[in-house]
């Protein structure tokens, strides 16, 4: 799903925007280019909101009409699906819509044309829920104060197959998937769809969400930088150099390619993550000190939260050598294949008009000391960087090259897989070679490491500081 599209008005000719309900180029890969003509999403961008002069009426209705109680990950649906992000959508599906994502990952339009669409969007009720709805065709949906945040209209109840579900999504029922644990497992056994009434902008009063961009504002913010072309970098980790040596190079070859002013959209994924991924508020921090560092170039990078939650569905999803982390949840094995992600891209309906453009992995070049493009015929020259698992303060893990990464980084021993410091004097005073990462971003992640505090049930990170 290619959720932001240049237009003549915005004066951009080439968008590479990525939606990671539908292909999330968080792990390097390929470079797509989109003419201004190719509208992959079904059409013209459009918002769900009422209008301002509607908006007491809507609020005085949906005082009198059913209601539906929305859970965090519910409204972070409604947040993607409101500004316009998973068109041609109108609301949560109904089970046509349903269906076809499920079975086909994608959705043919009234025209014939085919968009794609790989993940369901829906909304999930319980029987008692169902029975309160009854017959009604309008449904207002409220947020966890009971405030009024959407009129869901024209609706249809439909049975909630949970386990063909989870099966076609994910590949596996087996328990332990995250977002099945958090979303599916212990919701209703119906789903409800309709055409939404947006009431208010989803907000989230938590310091971010004047980064949290609209495609529209996006569109002109772009514009406001007099870009020519726009490509996207959507990830759910910190920035380390791997990711940017594919960003950087990226500008390039777009300069190469004829274009005056290319800009980066750094998108980080701010929905649902699961619980031992690096929270929003410290990865924002650390994008912002690889700005400051000067790892991007702070005037051609717009920095924008894209607010889906991430399934972790691996290629259903996104492309990557690492399906974000997301090994099998009970055997030790690895859930999906590394390379079937960017096969599935080639593949996938509806992206047809992609030209796909394919980048060699990032890998920390031994000879040279930094980031480079991986070379097959000097394996041995280099260390795979993945940040996957984050332990104190090493950041880098589940390495194939372990002895490798040692003798580069002979402060950290081995347990479990992952790489920890061997005592608290190099804990505190030794740090990556700032190839890896630049120190300013490395050092917020020894914050947030060193922030985590000791609960019953673990480590739970503390708030972001000031």
């Amino acid at each position: 799903m290619i959720q932001f599209k240049a237009n003549k008005e915005s004066c951009v000719e080439v968008s590479l925007a990525l939606s990671s309900t539908t292909v999330d180029i968080s792990h390097e890969f390929y470079l797509l280019v989109v003419g201004t003509e190719d509208l992959l999403n079904g059409g013209k961008l459009v918002e769900l909101f009422v209008e301002k002069s509607q908006k007491d009426a809507k609020k005085k209705e949906a005082i009198s009409l059913p209601k539906v109680k929305l859970t965090k990950i519910d409204t972070q649906w409604l947040h993607v699906i409101s500004e316009g992000w998973a068109g041609p959508l109108r609301g949560f599906m109904r089970e046509s819509e349903f269906l076809q994502t499920l079975h086909c990952n994608s959705l043919r339009l009234e025209n014939g044309s085919v968009v794609n669409m790989s993940v369901p969007i829906v909304l999930a009720i319980d029987d008692l829920q169902k029975q309160s709805i009854g017959e009604s065709k309008r449904v207002a949906l409220v947020d966890s104060d009971d405030n009024t945040v959407a009129i869901l209209s024209d609706v249809e109840i439909y049975k909630h197959p949970k386990e063909e579900r989870i099966a076609r999504t994910w590949g596996t029922t087996a328990p332990g998937l995250p977002y099945v644990e958090e979303s599916i497992a212990g919701s209703g056994n119906w789903l409800i769809g309709g055409d939404l009434e947006v009431i208010e902008p989803i907000k989230y009063h938590d310091g971010l969400d004047h980064f949290r961009l609209s495609p529209a504002q996006l569109r002109e913010e772009f514009t406001r930088h007099n870009a020519d072309a726009v490509f996207a970098f959507q990830l759910r980790n910190p920035v380390h150099n791997g990711h940017a040596l594919l960003m950087t190079d990226t500008r390039r070859r777009l300069l190469e390619m004829g274009y005056k002013n290319p800009i980066l959209l750094l998108h980080p994924l701010g929905g649902y993550t699961k619980a031992d991924d690096v929270p929003l508020s410290w990865r924002m921090k650390q994008h912002e000190k690889v700005l400051e560092d000067g790892v991007l170039d702070p005037e051609t990078t717009v920095v924008s939260i894209f607010p889906s939650p991430m399934h972790y569905a691996g290629p259903t999803e996104f492309v990557g050598r690492d399906p974000a982390g997301m090994g099998h949840p009970v055997e030790k094995r690895d859930l999906y294949d590394a390379d079937h992600g960017k096969k599935v891209l080639s593949m996938a309906p509806g992206l047809e008009r992609l030209n796909i453009l394919p980048f060699r992995v990032a890998a920390y070049d031994k000879t040279q000391g930094k980031m480079a493009f991986f070379d097959p015929s000097r394996h041995g020259d280099f260390i795979f960087i993945f940040g996957t698992k984050v332990c104190i303060p090493t950041y880098f893990s589940f390495c194939d090259c372990l002895e490798d990464v040692k003798h580069v980084y002979p402060f950290a021993c081995c347990d479990k897989a992952c790489l920890y410091p061997a005592d608290e004097t190099l804990q505190k005073n030794r740090n990556p070679p700032d190839e890896f990462m630049c120190p300013g971003g490395w050092k917020v992640l020894v914050e947030y490491y060193d922030s985590l505090s000791l609960a019953k049930d673990g480590k739970v990170p503390e708030p972001v500081p000031a």
